[in-house]
């Protein structure tokens, strides 16, 4: 795929062959920026797990302390006193059996967390081909499967963000937007880094972190060195 002239400008005005310190990286990938919209910062930690077993699986949420800058439509399979819940606390969509099956029959999904409680799962597991293939479907490891209705949609909507590996064992976590002051970003990087570090499967063996790099939606992306990781996160506890 040809670059851009502006990503070829982007890619002169540092190393692409070197691994920064978190902290510089993240500035570097602010001031490589470009886009004339507020691009959105991502990080990927490509680990040393083997993903096809079922024990090396890293999946989670992690709440990021200045969230991701992204407005989060949530949708809330619950009745009677716990859908009443998820609205209070700010859910976009509160069903039970006819949100599935208008999703089912190949509704809109206009929502980007869906979160069950424990009595609706035989309804929403019918989902399964459908909010699958596209990280939607509640699962009580992300915490997404839970009585606490409540408090769960709040802190989505406040900044928690769910991560799991993909095939080839990358975790792919935003952690903010090109608006972001440095601070905020750094902060939301060591906890989206703690996060991963702390979901290390006990079956994994050698280097955990492979590679790390954080890049803007536009922009390249920037390797971190991975052996200065842990100082960060631990500065930040």
């Amino acid at each position: 795929m040809k670059k851009s002239k502006q990503r070829n400008d982007a890619e002169r005005k540092y190393d692409t062959n070197t691994s920064y310190d978190p902290v510089d990286a993240v500035e570097l990938v602010k001031n490589l920026s470009y886009a004339k919209f507020d691009e959105s910062i991502d990080a990927v930690f490509q680990l040393g797990i083997d993903a096809r077993q079922a024990d090396q699986l890293v999946r989670g949420t992690v709440s990021l302390p200045h969230g991701t800058g992204k407005e989060i439509r949530v949708a809330v399979f619950a009745e009677s006193d716990k859908a009443k819940e998820a609205e209070e606390a700010g859910a976009d969509i509160v069903g039970g059996k006819e949100l599935a099956d208008a999703i089912q029959g190949g509704g809109a999904i206009e929502f980007d967390i869906a979160i069950a409680t424990p009595d609706m799962m035989p309804v929403v597991g019918k989902l399964g081909p459908v909010l699958g293939p596209r990280g939607l479907m509640p699962n009580p490891k992300s915490g997404t499967v839970t009585k606490d209705i409540g408090k769960t949609v709040e802190a989505f909507k406040a900044g928690r963000v769910e991560y799991r590996n993909d095939r080839y064992g990358n975790v792919h976590l935003p952690i903010g937007r090109v608006s972001f002051e440095q601070a905020q970003l750094e902060e939301n990087f060591a906890a989206a880094a703690g996060e991963i570090l702390r979901a290390r499967p006990a079956s994994a063996k050698g280097r955990y972190l492979e590679k790390v790099s954080v890049s803007s939606t536009m922009g390249p992306g920037v390797q971190i060195d991975t052996g200065q990781i842990e100082d960060l996160v631990k500065e930040h506890r």
